[in-house]
C-alpha cells in the first residue's frame, strides 16, 4: 500500500469512527424520546382503562364493545384504540430492553425494533455528542476498522485494475 492509499485508508477510518461513534448518542436520544411518547400514551390508555371501569369493564371488554358495535365509527375508533394500547405496550418493552443492555449494545437494541415515528424524529433532531463514553470509543474503533477495511479493500481493486492495464499495454 503505498502513502497516498495509507493516508486514504486513515481519513476513511476516521471518518468511519466518527460516524460510528454517535450510535451510542443517538440509541440515548431516541431512549430519551421513547420516554415521552410513553407519557403521552400512558395518559390515552390510563384514561381508556378508567372509563371502561367507570363502565364495570376492563380494557378487553371495552376494546370488544368497540369491535362489536354496529356502527363504523365506533369499530374504526376501538382498532385506534388498540394501536395506541399495543404501540404503548411495545415501546415500553424497547424501553426496558434499553434500561437493561450494556451501554455498547444499546444501539444493536435500537436497531432490533425501532419504533417509526421516534426514530425519525429522533434522526430529525439528532445532535452529535463528543465520544467520552466507554461505548463511545468501542463504536468509534468499529467505524474506524470499518472505514480502514473499506478503504483497503477499494485500494486494492484499484490496484489490481490499474495492474492489469499496465500488463495489457506493456503486451506486445
Amino acid at each position: 500500500m503505498g502513502p497516498i492509499a495509507r493516508i486514504i485508508a486513515i481519513v476513511a477510518g476516521l471518518a468511519g469512527g466518527t460516524v460510528f461513534s454517535q450510535a451510542p448518542e443517538f440509541a440515548q436520544q431516541y431512549r430519551q424520546r421513547i420516554g415521552g411518547a410513553i407519557d403521552e400514551l400512558r395518559v390515552i390508555v390510563e384514561d381508556f382503562n378508567r372509563q371502561a371501569a367507570d363502565h364495570h369493564l376492563d380494557r378487553q371488554q371495552a376494546l370488544n364493545t368497540y369491535a362489536q358495535s354496529s356502527d363504523d365509527f365506533l369499530r374504526d375508533r376501538g382498532v385506534s384504540m388498540q394501536s395506541t394500547i399495543t404501540r404503548y405496550e411495545t415501546l415500553q418493552s424497547q424501553q426496558l430492553k434499553l434500561a437493561t443492555a450494556a451501554p455498547v449494545t444499546k444501539p444493536f437494541v435500537l436497531m432490533g425494533e425501532p419504533d417509526d415515528v421516534v426514530f425519525a424524529n429522533t434522526w430529525r433532531d439528532f445532535v452529535p455528542g463528543v465520544p467520552v463514553s466507554f461505548a463511545g470509543l468501542v463504536w468509534g474503533v468499529i467505524g474506524f476498522v470499518g472505514g480502514w477495511v473499506v478503504a483497503t479493500l477499494l485500494g486494492l481493486g484499484t490496484r489490481r485494475v490499474v495492474g492489469r492495464r499496465r500488463a495489457y499495454r506493456q503486451v506486445p
